[in-house]
């Protein structure tokens, strides 16, 4: 599998081999939906506690007697039937929904989600990404160099979620020039995950051979 590699400019610089293991496999909605789950499940900080008729106070004495007063019988305020009673089914914040992700399912399914965009014609590869000094101007002129490659029009227009940038190492002068974007995202190649990926419409890649020899490295 072979595509092209881009410069900063928006210009082709050559072509470069892709693993077919990485960026060649097929689509598996079981797996991804799995893995997009539990990762989702491990980010969720329940908040929301309600509490039960036991949590409740008052309601230590019936509000009246069983029999004679022509009223519905009842034994306490606490039920949830009473206005400030205790509420039943109600969310709780005690309640744990992290998952545990095997390594190699995590893995397998980020190869699926890449190759889906890969397959889709959404995932740039960009020889060389660096700016001397942290300047919004030239973030904002990479972003317009690359949004005139052919598929990659939404690139300057889509308002949330356009791009996600993967880089090998840190790179504050990089990080600082896009941090006034709000739909563009700098992440190191290592922390990347099927949900990163999905939540973004195109993914850029920077030093290809540097970035397909870590993916792969990935599933050792």
């Amino acid at each position: 599998m072979e595509t092209t590699i881009y410069n900063q400019k928006g210009e082709s610089a050559g072509k470069i081999k892709v693993p077919e293991s990485v960026f060649g496999v097929n689509w598996n909605a079981d797996l991804v939906h799995q893995v997009m789950t539990a990762m989702l499940g491990n980010e969720r900080t329940p908040v929301a506690h309600t509490k039960t008729r036991g949590e409740v106070s008052g309601g230590g004495k019936k509000p009246w007697q069983q029999k004679g007063t022509g009223r519905a019988r009842h034994g306490s305020t606490r039920s949830p039937i009473w206005v400030g009673g205790g509420i039943a089914h109600g969310p709780r914040k005690d309640k744990n929904y992290s998952r545990k992700i095997n390594r190699k399912a995590s893995t397998q399914a980020l190869y699926v989600v890449l190759s889906r965009k890969f397959r889709d014609g959404e995932i740039l590869f960009v020889d060389n990404l660096t700016f001397a000094t942290p300047k919004a101007k030239d973030a904002k002129a990479v972003i317009s160099s690359f949004s005139k490659i052919k598929g990659f029009e939404k690139l300057a227009t889509k308002p949330k979620n356009a791009a996600l940038f993967t880089i090998n190492n840190k790179y504050p002068e990089l990080t600082k020039s896009f941090g006034n974007f709000g739909n563009v995202a700098i992440e190191e190649l290592r922390n990347i995950n099927p949900l990163s990926i999905l939540n973004h419409k195109y993914i850029i890649i920077t030093d290809p051979k540097e970035s397909l020899m870590a993916l792969e490295a990935k599933k050792k």
